[in-house]
């Protein structure tokens, strides 16, 4: 598939998930978004009304964490802070899994909680994505997590928060995606932070990408397309 500029910067979540982020940085990232035409603000879910306002009238999403970083919070309150990020403007959810009861193997409470999930987003016709926070699971751990999300069709299956011990790697995002099968999409989140990184994913399967960086890695193809004299890149 060939990408051009716009093509990459539209697989691009824009993230800032600081704890101590203010409103000027939030009103930087809405700014950069929209100048670059990022897909979506990836965002805490307090900040969901003050990004939507920033953003209404164009095409960029605003996408609200849930249960994050950490996902240690019942269904019932991840449904409840889903709703309160819907009503406050957010239109894509990242939620994180149980991760207790990932490592506990009960797997039914899990496929329990994405049913859950995806329904309360399918209702509200906005994307749901499920993050595994890959760096505290076994390849069979991530594994049965992807057919689990393969059955229940949430829109992406996620890497990681960026807040856990390691981020998104190639081959996690290779398993997924040989996984997941073909209705479910893989998100790659947490250290990607340079150009070939960028593109490794891509190459893997993943079909967005979350980062903090992507002012950066846009600048750098850009500067390549123009040395290569070219307006697309195959992947």
């Amino acid at each position: 598939m060939k990408y051009t500029i716009d093509d990459f910067a539209r697989l691009i979540d824009h993230t800032n998930l600081h704890a101590d982020a203010t409103e000027e940085d939030m009103k930087k990232l809405c700014d950069e978004a929209k100048k670059y035409h990022f897909k979506m603000v990836a965002i805490n879910e307090v900040q969901s009304e003050f990004c939507a306002q920033q953003l209404k009238g164009t095409d960029i999403d605003t996408g609200a964490a849930i249960s994050f970083p950490l996902g240690q919070t019942t269904i019932t309150c991840k449904l409840a802070e889903t709703k309160d990020a819907l009503q406050n403007g957010a239109n894509e959810i990242d939620y994180v899994v149980n991760l207790t009861q990932v490592r506990a193997h009960n797997w039914s409470y899990i496929e329990d909680e994405m049913t859950q999930m995806v329904k309360l987003c399918r209702d509200h016709d906005v994307p749901c994505k499920v993050i595994f926070e890959t760096c505290y699971l076994t390849k069979a751990e991530i594994k049965q997590l992807a057919l689990i999300a393969k059955k229940v069709k949430p829109d992406f299956v996620k890497t990681s928060t960026g807040f856990g011990t390691a981020g998104a790697k190639v081959e996690d995002v290779k398993l997924m995606k040989e996984n997941v099968g073909p209705d479910v999409k893989v998100k790659a989140a947490g250290g990607i932070r340079n150009t070939d990184d960028f593109l490794a994913m891509i190459a893997a399967g993943a079909e967005r990408i979350g980062t903090s960086s992507g002012v950066k890695i846009i600048e750098t193809l850009k500067q390549r397309f123009e040395k290569d004299g070219i307006n697309a890149i195959e992947i």
